[in-house]
């Protein structure tokens, strides 16, 4: 490989740092050309890259990528899976590949740039695959809003019920009520108009008393 040819290598895996989402280190030795081939068609379920190339290239390019963190994980054979797609598919595939064949032992990567370490890609590998995660998401956002749903259409039923009883009854929506109280006559209330008009009449002819006997 000459000179150019290493450039353009250089630049490819730069760019192919920057885009990827999910970036897996692993020490390749002991996967087979045939190895190589089926793990890549496995990865490119989950949009996934598998790179083999010389640490001193892919140094250069994750300085060129501004990538630092990648850096360390380049000593000895080492093999660079460049995910796009969904993490955790890609994880596992490489996983099921290092335990089939006791090879792939996997040396740490980045998430979304920030460093992961080999044991916790291997706890993403056992994630369930990202539409699964979503289902189950949106499957818990809907149980308690379908069950608010439930619980106000129930309340706003009891609502119309109770106000249909309301207006069978006459309590709402007339007059008439209020009419028929204001036309009849409370026998209390008539003994004690009178009671009172006797008391104010007592009232006034004592008051004129003193009067007559001034004249």
């Amino acid at each position: 490989m000459n000179r150019d040819q290493k450039t353009a290598v250089v630049e490819e895996i730069a760019g192919q740092i920057e885009a990827a989402g999910a970036i897996f280190a692993v020490d390749y030795r002991g996967l087979s050309v045939s190895g190589a081939a089926e793990l890549r068609g496995r990865l490119r379920d989950s949009d996934t890259r598998f790179r083999i190339v010389k640490n001193s290239l892919t140094e250069r390019a994750a300085d060129k990528a501004g990538v630092e963190d990648l850096k360390p994980l380049l000593e000895g054979p080492t093999a660079l899976a460049l995910v796009s797609g969904d993490a955790a598919l890609a994880a596992k595939a490489l996983n099921d590949a290092a335990r089939a064949g006791g090879i792939l032992e996997f040396k740490g990567g980045l998430m979304d740039g920030a460093p992961v370490s080999a044991d916790e890609i291997r706890s993403i590998a056992r994630l369930p695959p990202r539409e699964v995660l979503h289902a189950q998401l949106v499957g818990a956002v809907a149980s308690p809003v379908s069950g608010l749903v439930r619980t106000l259409n129930a309340l706003l039923a009891g609502l119309a019920v109770q106000l249909q009883g309301i207006a069978d009854q006459g309590l709402v929506g007339g007059s008439e009520p209020a009419d028929a109280g204001a036309d009849e006559a409370d026998p209390g209330e008539a003994e004690a108009s009178d009671a009172g008009d006797a008391e104010a009449s007592g009232e006034n002819e004592t008051s004129t008393e003193p009067q007559e006997e001034q004249k």
